[in-house]
């Protein structure tokens, strides 16, 4: 029985430790006048391109398809 409890314990130890793993914490498309009225990717670039005033570090992935991860909070 002993046994047992200690099984389910570790187990859920586990389950927990990778959904915390797991989770992501993505910003949204921020809500202010620079972002508003953008429904298209393309129209990130204009800011997040390489030589522009806010370029995705090179780390970003993948860069073409924002809207995956940065959900519009506004519209």
């Amino acid at each position: 029985m002993k046994k047992n409890l200690v099984f389910i314990v570790m187990a859920l130890l586990v389950i927990i430790l990778l959904y915390m793993l797991s989770a992501k914490k993505i910003a949204p498309v921020p809500f202010d006048d620079k972002h508003a009225g953008i429904t298209e990717e393309k129209k990130c670039f204009d800011c997040h391109a390489p030589g522009r005033d806010e370029p995705l570090s090179k780390k970003h992935p993948p860069k073409f398809e924002c809207f995956k991860c940065h959900e519009i909070t506004y519209k």
